[in-house]
């Protein structure tokens, strides 16, 4: 269920859906990188400005599902105007820092966002641009991520599936507002 906070600048109502703390898993793999599955925390908060603050911290998963070793983090502001035009500006950990531009499907949750601008550190890797898709699916935030570098095309390098992650203070509300269930439950689902 999506909520919108009192407080939420109105101008950033189309993009409610992303607020809240997500976790969850994904792949990775790129030419001359580890092909691997990954954790990953995402974050999305306000402050009643006019942007939303943006933190991901991802790591390297073992067969078990057990945190080997970090991956990646990366950080950023994301603006949408009356168009529904998208803009994220984002830093990551790598030395990259990236303009991205797009916009939020027409009645749907869902954002298409392609680089517009790549700025590098010496320490950084090889990079010169990529694409994003974020969606809100049957209440899981889902994304693909394509890169491309000098001696790579553009071509898909991450994806997940992230869960909304539930504070105790949210399932107290949930449960002050449960409907009226019966004794056994099971009658709840018929």
């Amino acid at each position: 269920m999506i909520q919108i906070p009192s407080d939420l600048h109105p101008d950033l109502l189309p993009l409610a859906f992303l607020l809240g703390d997500w976790a969850g898993a994904g792949v990775t793999d790129f030419p001359g990188a580890e092909k691997a599955n990954f954790g990953q925390e995402v974050s999305f908060t306000h402050d009643g400005r006019d942007f939303l603050e943006y933190h991901s911290h991802s790591w390297i998963l073992d067969a078990e599902g057990n945190k080997v070793r970090a991956l990646e983090s990366e950080a950023g502001f994301w603006r949408i105007d009356k168009d529904r035009k998208v803009e994220v500006v984002m830093v990551r950990d790598d030395g990259v820092v990236e303009v991205w531009y797009g916009e939020l499907a027409d009645k749907k949750p869902q954002i298409d966002l392609a680089t517009d601008a790549v700025a590098r550190t010496a320490a950084s890797g090889p990079y010169t641009g990529g694409k994003r898709l974020y969606g809100y699916v049957k209440s899981d935030l889902m994304w693909v991520g394509e890169k491309q570098t000098p001696e790579v095309p553009l071509r898909p390098y991450m994806s997940a599936q992230l869960k909304k992650v539930v504070t105790p203070e949210e399932v107290a509300e949930m449960a002050r507002n449960l409907p009226d269930m019966p004794d056994d439950g099971i009658a709840f689902f018929k």
